[in-house]
C-alpha cells in the first residue's frame, strides 16, 4: 500500500502540498479540539467558539480605539450593546489580523429614519481598507453595489437577506487577505465571502482594492490589519463580535 511504501497521498490537498502523510495515515497530526460555539436568538447572543478572538462582549470598548488617532474609543456601550455614538468616527480594533473568520451582529434601530444610504448605514472594513456594506437595505432600495452585505463598490449581494428595521442581522464573513512579494507586487489574490443571516451572500469575491467613495479600487500592499467599524451618523448597533485566526498553511516536506 501507499503507507507501507511511504509514497506521500495528496488527495483531498492542493497539488503543492508536499507532506509525508499518506492516505488514512495515522501518525497524521489530529486537528485541534475546539468547543464549538451557540447560536443567537433575536433576545440574546449566542457564545463564541473556544478559540475566538473576543473583540466585544457587552462590557466594554477594551478590544476597540478611534481609527482617526488612536485615542480610546468613544462609541457607546449600553445594556450590552456597542452603539455608534454621533460625532466620533470611525472605531478599530487595537489588535491588527490577516486571513480570519469574524463574526458580527448588528441592528437598524426599530424607529426607521431616512432612506437609501442614508437608513442604518455603517460598515466593516477588513484589513483596514476593504468594507463589507452595513445598511438597513429591507424594503430601502439603494443602488445594488451598496446595499447590506455588498463589498462596496465592487460587488452586490447575490441575495438580499436583511431582516426588519430594529431585528437583529448577522454576517460571517471569511477573510482571505493578499499576498504581497518584497517588490509590493501582489503574488495572490484576495477573497471575501459573506453568509448574511446564515445565507451566502458573497461567495469567494475577489478583492479589487481599497475601497474609497470617489475613486476606484486600486490595490496597495500591505499586511495584517485592524478590523474597522465605520461611523456614518447613524445609530446602528452591534453585539457578539469576535474572530477565529486562520492560520497560514505550513507544508511539511519529505
Amino acid at each position: 500500500s501507499q503507507a507501507e511504501s511511504g509514497i506521500p497521498a495528496f488527495y483531498g490537498d492542493p497539488p503543492n502540498a508536499h507532506h509525508p502523510w499518506a492516505v488514512h495515515d495515522g501518525n497524521r497530526p489530529q486537528p485541534e479540539v475546539v468547543t464549538p460555539g451557540t447560536f443567537s436568538s433575536q433576545e440574546q447572543p449566542g457564545t463564541p467558539p473556544s478559540d475566538a478572538v473576543i473583540l466585544f462582549n457587552g462590557a466594554d470598548e477594551s478590544n476597540w480605539v478611534s481609527a482617526k488617532d488612536g485615542s480610546p474609543a468613544k462609541w457607546q456601550v449600553n445594556d450590552g450593546l456597542l452603539v455608534v455614538e454621533p460625532k466620533t468616527g470611525d472605531i478599530q480594533t487595537k489588535q491588527q489580523f490577516g486571513d480570519c473568520q469574524l463574526h458580527v451582529e448588528w441592528a437598524e434601530m426599530p424607529d426607521v429614519q431616512g432612506s437609501s444610504q442614508g437608513r442604518g448605514n455603517s460598515g466593516i472594513f477588513l484589513g483596514n481598507q476593504y468594507e463589507v456594506q452595513i445598511l438597513d437595505s429591507f424594503d430601502n432600495k439603494t443602488y445594488v453595489d451598496g446595499q447590506a452585505a455588498a463589498l462596496y463598490k465592487t460587488k452586490p449581494p447575490l441575495v438580499n437577506a436583511c431582516r426588519k428595521p430594529g431585528e437583529w442581522q448577522a454576517y460571517d464573513i471569511i477573510y482571505n487577505a493578499p499576498r504581497f512579494d518584497e517588490h509590493k507586487t501582489i503574488v495572490k489574490p484576495g477573497y471575501i465571502t459573506v453568509l448574511h443571516n446564515g445565507g451566502l451572500v458573497q461567495n469567494h469575491t475577489e478583492i479589487l482594492g481599497e475601497t474609497a467613495y470617489d475613486s476606484p479600487p486600486i490595490l496597495k500592499p500591505h499586511g495584517a490589519a485592524p478590523i474597522r467599524l465605520q461611523f456614518h451618523g447613524n445609530p446602528v448597533r452591534f453585539r457578539n463580535i469576535w474572530l477565529r485566526e486562520i492560520p497560514e498553511p505550513q507544508p511539511v516536506r519529505p
